[in-house]
């Protein structure tokens, strides 16, 4: 179920707040909550428990979100200068406080592959968190880790949508872990299903590419929660 902010902080987080860390990773973090195997053609599922930091449709080119003045766009995004066609994304962000079970919004055949490092080391997600916990608020200009973090691009093919789209995966600070749950490439995967999981907080985004002739399509889409 959807909530804003403050009831999701009241409600979810606020009695987490004091535990230990340690608990946190042994008892909470990890946990995998059942999620119905709910099947619709006429959805996308969120591939995560979520913040949500922005829904945009763009041009390749053109920025998702500036970052201090420092515009992230698609092709910055997917590190690929030739992307070609203009998208709508959704961009997730989870707290240490979310599951990092990441499922199929639509069904496919899944194949992922990761993206080249731009810096040794991730820059850290802490200044988010912290904002969207602490302030109740989404301070985009602390998301410079969009520019440098590690990342997974998982491309999926889906017949039933007449196209492909695209789960991208950003990991937090000193973390270079996530993990896939199927290595065999080109796997069919129904709706809502387990496919990888990113090790403490994290970002997931949602890439569906408009295709010429299916803008009309997603002029309008529909969002639902596992």
């Amino acid at each position: 179920m959807a909530k804003n902010l403050e009831e999701w902080v009241e409600g979810d987080v606020r009695s987490l707040k004091e535990k230990g860390l340690r608990w946190l990773s042994e008892e909470y973090f990890f946990r995998d909550q059942v999620c119905p195997m709910i099947s619709h053609p006429s959805y996308f599922f969120a591939p995560a428990d979520w913040i949500l930091l922005y829904l945009e449709t763009v041009k390749p080119e053109d920025p998702i979100v500036e970052i201090k003045g420092k515009a992230y766009s698609m092709r910055d995004a997917m590190r690929d200068p030739a992307y070609q066609y203009p998208s709508m994304v959704v961009g997730i962000f989870m707290t240490f406080f979310d599951v990092h079970v990441n499922r199929m919004p639509f069904a496919g055949r899944l194949c992922y592959r990761e993206l080249e490092a731009i810096h040794t080391y991730n820059h850290p997600m802490l200044a988010l968190e912290k904002s969207v916990v602490d302030d109740l608020c989404i301070n985009l200009d602390q998301t410079g880790y969009l520019h440098s973090n590690q990342r997974m691009l998982n491309k999926i093919i889906a017949p039933d949508l007449g196209q492909h789209y695209y789960v991208l995966q950003i990991a937090d600070y000193d973390v270079d872990a996530i993990m896939p749950f199927h290595l065999k490439q080109n796997r069919r995967l129904a709706q809502n299903q387990r496919s990888s999981q990113i090790r403490y907080g994290s970002q997931v985004d949602l890439i569906v590419p408009l295709i010429p002739g299916t803008e009309g399509r997603f002029s309008r889409p529909t969002w639902a929660l596992c």
